[in-house]
């Protein structure tokens, strides 16, 4: 019995680089669509959210003279090239998807609309949201936040390329420890970065819980949706 009805998947686009440190891992990138399908499987209605690091980022774009409003369009535009590459990965495994944008580029995708990606979940399609929330000066945390509220998501799953939330940064500080679960309180008092403050602040205020796991370990996603213990739980 799958532990969520649907879910709002959101995945880092450094982690599709894989070992490459840039542009989109093959490999990695067939390994998330045999997971998602294997969750799929199960009948869970799958919404994904995915950034586009690996490509561009605007934030970094613009500390190095990009225009900010220009360079987190660029950022959106990786977004899309990401959701695109995901979408043809699932093909390759039989599973249906589309790709909806926040900004109108048809015929590359489809205009979202809540009631579009909703209809589609429902008859059993995996909905890819791109472009990010269409407007400069929100991160794909924020805009996997809002799709997440707006599908009626029963949780945002943020596959990442550490196993949880810790004390601290684990990649950077070995006694870091991690928390099998932690409210959304504890996140702002303790000055934990899971989201960003926007990211987090909307879920809490929306009641969305998110679950912090690795994603890059085959077969997190099923342990996940399965209900076992492997990453954090926050929530009110």
């Amino acid at each position: 019995m799958a532990r969520f009805k649907r879910i709002l998947l959101k995945l880092s686009g450094e982690s599709l680089m894989g070992e490459q440190g840039y542009g989109i891992d093959e490999k990695r990138l067939a390994e998330y669509a045999r997971q998602i399908k294997d969750v799929h499987d199960l009948g869970v209605e799958i919404g994904i959210v995915i950034g586009g690091g690996n490509i561009f980022r605007g934030l970094t774009g613009a500390g190095k003279g990009f225009d900010r409003v220009k360079g987190d369009q660029m950022g959106m535009l990786a977004t899309v090239i990401n959701s695109l590459g995901l979408s043809s990965a699932l093909a390759s495994v039989g599973l249906k998807s589309r790709v909806l944008t926040a900004i109108r580029m048809e015929p590359i995708g489809e205009f979202y609309t809540k009631w579009k990606a909703i209809e589609a979940m429902e008859n059993g399609e995996v909905v890819i949201m791109s472009a990010g929330t269409g407007n400069p000066y929100f991160t794909t945390d924020t805009g996997s936040s809002l799709r997440g509220i707006e599908i009626e998501a029963d949780v945002m799953l943020k596959g990442t390329r550490v196993d949880g939330v810790y004390t601290a940064d684990p990649e950077k500080d070995s006694t870091a420890t991690k928390f099998d679960e932690i409210t959304f309180d504890e996140i702002y008092n303790r000055g934990l970065k899971v989201m960003d403050l926007t990211a987090t602040t909307m879920c809490k205020q929306n009641n969305l819980p998110i679950y912090v796991f690795n994603m890059d370990v085959v077969g997190n996603l099923r342990r996940v949706i399965d209900g076992e213990p492997i990453g954090t739980l926050v929530h009110q």
